[in-house]
Parts: C-alpha cells; structure tokens; sequence
C-alpha cells in the first residue's frame, strides 16, 4: 500500500479528486496518510478531516529561517514514512534535501502542457493568462517528477484540453481542472502505486 503525503496551498480540488478517485477504485494499492499545508486558513484542511485523514500545517512564517521549516518539512514526511509526495496546488519550494531523498517520489501537477507556459512565475491564474495572451488552440495539464529546477523534471502523463474564443481565465482554468488535472493526477497515482512507472535516462516508462 503506497502512503502518500498531499501538499497543499489553497482550496484542495485537486485533493479532492485524489479522495474521490481512491473511495472510487480509480486509484488502487494507495492511502493519504497526511495531507501537509503552508497555510492554517485553507479549506483542503477541512476536506482533509471531513474523510478522516489527518491534516497539518507546516508554514515557513512559522521558523526563524528556511533551514528549520526545511528540516520540520522533512521530519513530517520521515515521521509518516510517506512514499510518495503529492503536490496539489502547493505554492512552496521544496528543499533541495527533500528532493534529493525523495528522488523520483515527489509528484506535481501543472496546468499547462510542460515545457509551454511552465517554469519561474508561471502559477495557478498566471499559467492560464499566459496561454490566452498568446493565442494558443489548445493548451492541457501535465504530471511529472519533482526535480531540483522548475517544472522540469520527467512527465509522467499529459493531456490536452481546448482552448475556446472568448474564454476568461478562470473559465480555462476551470475546463483544465475539469477535463485534465483531476483526471491525469489520478492516473499517475494509480500507475506509480502499482509499480508501472520507471525513469530511464531522464524519462518516464509505463510498463504495460
């Protein structure tokens, strides 16, 4: 059984749909063993207890430097000897040693087809503001592997989603969420937690 910790900033839908896709079957072999915040106020808390699973909140506001909140954030993970580090929406760079022991086992989702509208500033509203300022037809979500730099480790799973005239950022967001984020984190989950999923050479091999 694959024990995952969620990390999250905001609302937590895309933990929602973790939840959902675990009580449902899409995700097998998986547990949410914590789900880890930066901020005490966020409504994925309340979801996080609402099915029983235990939330906390790890801010950097919270210590006298970055070097402690990276030491508390790691002890919080080795505590509940998580395999898998999910990132959902969580607005917080992860310590170097976080992702040096955790090699291959931090997980992220972007809302846009990596490497396009991806990397430093590109974030939650700002990721779907870019797409529309350059007039791209479609744009998508991507799953990869958390690695030192910014959205650049190994893709796990991408899927597309279409851009419609007219469309606001907040309702292209919502369509990627809909019809990419909630579906491909899920799957990715599933496929690591069942052994499918191996780097080789810097890329990411699904077994069949």
């Amino acid at each position: 059984m694959l024990k995952l910790a969620v990390c999250v900033s905001g609302g937590g839908t895309n933990l929602q749909a973790i939840i959902d896709a675990i009580n449902n079957g899409t995700i097998t072999n998986a547990k949410i063993s914590v789900v880890i915040s930066n901020n005490k106020d966020v409504y994925a808390l309340e979801r996080a207890k609402n099915h029983g699973i235990e939330g906390i909140c790890i801010s950097p506001k919270d210590y006298e430097s970055r070097a402690e909140f990276n030491k508390a954030f790691l002890d919080k993970l080795d505590f509940y000897e998580v395999d898998l580090v999910v990132l959902a929406g969580f607005l917080v760079v992860i310590p170097e040693e976080m992702i040096a022991k955790y090699r291959n086992r931090i997980i992220n989702i972007h809302p846009s087809l990596i490497p396009s509208f991806c990397g430093t500033g590109y974030y939650g509203l700002k990721v779907h503001e870019g797409v529309l300022s350059r007039g791209v037809k479609v744009t998508g979500a991507t799953v990869h592997f958390v690695d030192e730099g910014t959205d650049t480790g190994p893709i796990i799973m991408q899927k597309a989603v279409e851009v419609k005239q007219g469309d606001t950022p907040k309702e292209l967001q919502q369509r990627v969420m809909e019809e990419a984020e909630w579906i491909i984190m899920p799957k990715a989950i599933d496929l690591i937690a069942n052994g499918k999923v191996s780097v080789e050479d810097g890329k990411v091999i699904i077994a069949e």
